[in-house]
């Protein structure tokens, strides 16, 4: 069977990263900075899109600066042993070569750990792992690199990976940066393919280098020539339209039938269409007039999509998506432009911030409900708050509740309002293994004549 494009032809050098110029030298000028010892940034995270040449890059470092490589990716167990077995005892002083020859680090020898995909941990899948992650990047002897989506997802959970990596961020490569990357391999492959087709391909992606050369050896197998007319093919399973593309067909070109067509082809409905188009008006509408008629149409958008929630049906969001989009492009008539950059809507992107801290939160109160015999939302009510006060306060009480509530790192940085790598965190997960007796507020029987604070948990 023939090697998959995506890693037959996966970059062997940094400077043959597709659309990452900076990025690279970034990394390999970081690289480099161990030849004189360890560097004061001992790791780095690579921050951008699925599909951008992330992991490509660090695997590529590798093959050139001659590291030795130890990867750990979503596929593999990464609780907190884990990664302490894996990656913490791999960042010793010495290393291996591929070959099995003993080499030490006066002799260059460095091996490189990646840990892919770092900012998906969740749950008993991934306990403990971002403890050990931290003491990782503190106290390696070797690089390190994390490659993340969205680091704000990572970083909020941990002090040190904000301020002790090197973040380098990988941009989505243009589309003109693909179709060059793209006619190399088909030539390599000897398959024509025409330009047309190849900028298809390359439009579709969406940036996605990983992509854009899936769909090019989808549409080659079995063939020697690829047309424009084959490329098309792929509208059924290619990535949705970007929102930047309505953005720009509604705001600045004013194009009703095409702001029309592109409603369609987004992967957004129209409540969060709304939400794109609510944040970014007042910056493209300038003019008072085109204000005000702006506003008047996203109002009667919203009237149709209150509609659909009460009614549910969903015939009205046809309504909604025409006034939200080609209706809006019909009302702007000053030839005042703004060339910034479209806003994200700030709405989703708290939303999209505070999702882990919610899941966190649900888990918590779940637990504590469950040892208490009540609600989950009398605990977040009514609970959380005073038991935060009382577990900072009284470390027997901390260390009793991380037993008998059976509570992971995270969990407990949430109920104390700390960082997962804070020292009372750390100190507190350290006393799992000897649970905690507090004999004065769970064994004593005169507990109705107990000051509240020295009553059970289960009297609250």
């Amino acid at each position: 069977m023939s090697q998959d494009w995506t890693e037959k032809y996966r970059p062997a050098r940094l400077d043959r990263i597709v659309g990452n110029p900076k990025a690279a030298s970034d990394l390999k000028a970081w690289a480099r900075s161990w030849d004189d010892g360890i560097p004061a940034k001992r790791a780095v995270v690579l921050i951008g899109s699925p599909g951008v040449g992330k992991t490509s890059a660090a695997v590529a470092l590798a093959d050139e600066m001659n590291w030795g490589l130890i990867e750990m990716n979503a596929s593999d167990q990464r609780t907190g042993d884990a990664i302490r077995a894996v990656a913490v005892k791999g960042a010793g002083t010495n290393t291996f070569t591929a070959s099995g020859e003993y080499k030490n680090t006066k002799d260059g020898g460095r091996k490189l750990i990646v840990l892919d995909e770092a900012d998906n941990l969740f749950g008993r899948e991934d306990r403990g792992a971002l403890p050990v992650i931290a003491e990782l990047i503190r106290e390696t002897k070797q690089p390190v690199i994390l490659i993340v989506n969205d680091f704000y997802a990572l970083s909020r959970k941990s002090t040190a990976i904000k301020t002790d990596t090197l973040q380098i961020t990988f941009m989505r490569p243009r589309h003109d940066t693909i179709v060059k990357a793209l006619r190399e391999i088909a030539k390599a492959e000897n398959v024509n393919v025409t330009d047309n087709a190849l900028t298809i391909v390359a439009e579709n992606s969406n940036g996605d280098m990983r992509a854009a050369v899936r769909n090019l050896e989808s549409l080659s197998l079995g063939k020697t020539a690829v047309t424009e007319e084959d490329a098309s093919k792929l509208s059924d399973r290619i990535i949705k339209k970007d929102m930047y593309d309505l953005m720009e067909a509604t705001f600045r070109r004013t194009d009703a039938k095409e702001a029309r067509r592109l409603v369609n082809d987004v992967d957004e409905s129209p409540d969060h269409v709304i939400l794109w188009m609510d944040e970014n008006l007042p910056y493209e509408f300038k003019d008072t007039g085109d204000l005000v008629r702006g506003y008047e149409k996203l109002a009667r958008a919203d009237v149709f999509l209150g509609r659909v929630n009460r009614r549910q049906y969903y015939g009205f969001w046809s309504y909604a998506s025409d006034i939200m989009t080609a209706g809006l492009a019909t009302v702007k008539f000053s030839k005042i432009r703004n060339n910034e950059r479209f806003r994200f809507p700030t709405y989703l992107m708290k939303m999209s911030r505070s999702k882990g801290t919610r899941s966190l939160k649900e888990g918590v109160c779940m637990k504590l409900a469950v040892m208490m015999h009540t609600s989950t939302k009398r605990v977040s009510e009514d609970v959380l708050y005073p038991l935060g006060t009382m577990t900072r306060n009284d470390p027997e009480f901390r260390l009793w509740l991380v037993n008998n509530v059976d509570l992971e790192a995270e969990e407990l940085a949430f109920i104390l309002n700390e960082k997962i790598d804070s020292k009372i965190v750390k100190d507190s997960m350290k006393g799992m293994i000897e649970p905690a007796v507090l004999p004065d507020i769970v064994e004593t029987p005169a507990k109705a004549e107990q000051p509240r604070s020295q009553r059970s948990l289960l009297q609250f």
